[in-house]
């Protein structure tokens, strides 16, 4: 696919894809959700074609899990190798190298300096259930902290841990027992008349006073925080508040675990976001773009911690495939190789200068946040009030679908739109990709612009 440029044979959804469609509404069950009704046929970069030869520009990384891009040559070629060995023996039955040496390249890398050992799942969920095991195995505690607009899963325990009520939570109960959820700072909702640092002193008060109020520390055996809520948001709390969290569990033998399923790999500008709070933890749990595609998951953690789980304990059928792993490895040679910690850096920046252009040419676009390649907008129906905007957003993610562009939104109120292009994406494809975005804000609040825009 040389010719990155949007380009449409047919209306969206095409012909082909709406065949299909029809096909998927017989046979698949209307509880999982699609945010595009077209089909792809071949993905590559930041480029997706459809079965009616629509091209796109992908703004959304199939939710983050493409930080290396659609297809990477290098990911192909790992999988195509490993499966022409052998696909899968059951780590549990037979062992295989790629295991071991995943496990030694992430240990190395994740931060801290003590022994580290690292087991590998499925999923995402899957990883953060595996940490709550070997959490309350190590501390003899049954107590997991997670945070309001956090979000970890589908299954019993991390639907649990999961803020958002609709739809993952919805007439789902009952849910698991002993989790609790604490306050998480959210600096653009903060009350008026506060400074930010004035804000995140008072969220570190209550999440002191939570421990008084609502359960005791000594009951707790982890704090489970995604550094950059994902699907909260995009939110990036205070480095203080961060810090704070980590210094209590440490008080009171908490487990820290940092969830970066969605902020690992290379999204934030780091190998896992919460090297910009300058915390160790002592748990990381980590999926999505781990594999650029293929399912894998994991937790890094202390030797000790990891170990207090006995053989058996933890694991799966599938657990840490060897295609998922040979993945991986591929991923971590790619991120290493292309300087992707420093181009997510650098593509940062550029994000959100153009999602500023933008604020200041829609009055709907409240606030512009992220950190490294993890950005988002928030929309709202007024700047003073800060009403979200949730169904101008919906036509927003459908008008920019219309017009090829691939993205998602997000935040407690489905009103944020967050972006999560491959990070590998060209100069060329982020600039059409953004002019996309520019037509689909025209298209959607043209009696909102602040200024009149040519058109592309």
């Amino acid at each position: 696919m040389d010719d990155y440029i949007v380009k449409q044979q047919t209306a969206i959804p095409g012909p082909k894809s709406l065949e299909i469609l029809e096909r998927r509404n017989k046979y698949v069950p209307k509880g999982i959700s699609n945010n595009c009704h077209s089909f792809v046929k071949k993905a590559e970069g930041a480029v997706v074609e459809d079965v009616d030869g629509n091209i796109y520009i992908d703004f959304a990384g199939a939710i983050g899990t493409l930080n290396v891009g659609h297809s990477h040559p290098k990911v192909v070629k790992a999988i195509q190798e490993q499966a022409s060995q052998f696909v899968h023996t059951g780590f549990n039955v037979m062992m295989y190298e790629s295991y071991i040496e995943l496990a030694e390249r992430l240990c190395k890398l994740a931060p801290g300096e003590f022994a580290k050992k690292a087991a590998f799942f499925n999923s995402g969920a899957e990883a953060v259930e595996n940490a709550v095991k070997i959490a309350r195995k190590y501390t003899k505690r049954q107590g997991i902290i997670s945070f309001t607009r956090g979000f970890h899963g589908r299954t019993l325990m991390t639907m649990t841990m999961t803020s958002k009520v609709k739809p993952y939570k919805y007439e789902f109960g009952p849910f698991a027992p002993e989790v609790y959820k604490a306050p998480y700072p959210y600096v653009y909702r903060r009350p008026e008349g506060i400074s930010e640092q004035q804000y995140s002193e008072m969220m570190i008060d209550q999440f002191e006073q939570f421990l008084i109020a609502e359960v005791a520390p000594e009951t707790i055996a982890a704090v489970v925080m995604e550094p950059v809520q994902g699907e909260g948001g995009f939110i990036v709390p205070d480095i203080a508040f961060v810090q704070r969290i980590r210094e209590i569990c440490t008080q009171y033998g908490i487990l820290f675990v940092a969830d970066e399923i969605q902020a690992g790999f290379a999204r934030t500008g780091k190998y896992f976001s919460i090297e910009h709070f300058g915390v160790v933890p002592d748990l990381i749990t980590i999926s999505k773009s781990m594999g650029a595609g293929v399912p894998i998951s994991g937790v890094i953690g202390r030797a000790e911690i990891m170990d207090a789980a006995a053989s058996g304990e933890i694991g799966g059928t599938y657990s840490g495939s060897p295609l998922g792993c040979q993945a991986a490895l591929a991923v971590l040679d790619i991120i290493e190789s292309e300087k992707l910690n420093e181009r997510a850096a650098m593509l940062g920046d550029r994000i959100i200068d153009k999602m500023k252009q933008l604020s200041t040419r829609f009055d709907c676009i409240g606030d512009v946040r992220g950190l490294g390649a993890m950005c988002a907008m928030e929309i709202v129906k007024d700047k003073l009030t800060k009403t979200p905007d949730k169904e101008g957003v919906a036509k927003l993610v459908k008008a920019a679908g219309e017009r090829g562009l691939m993205i998602l939104s997000a935040g407690i109120y489905g009103n944020v739109i967050r972006l999560l292009m491959p990070i590998t994406i060209t100069d060329e494809q982020l600039e059409e990709g953004f002019q996309i975005l520019e037509e689909a804000f025209a298209d959607v609040y043209h009696n909102n612009e602040s200024t009149v825009l040519a058109g592309r």
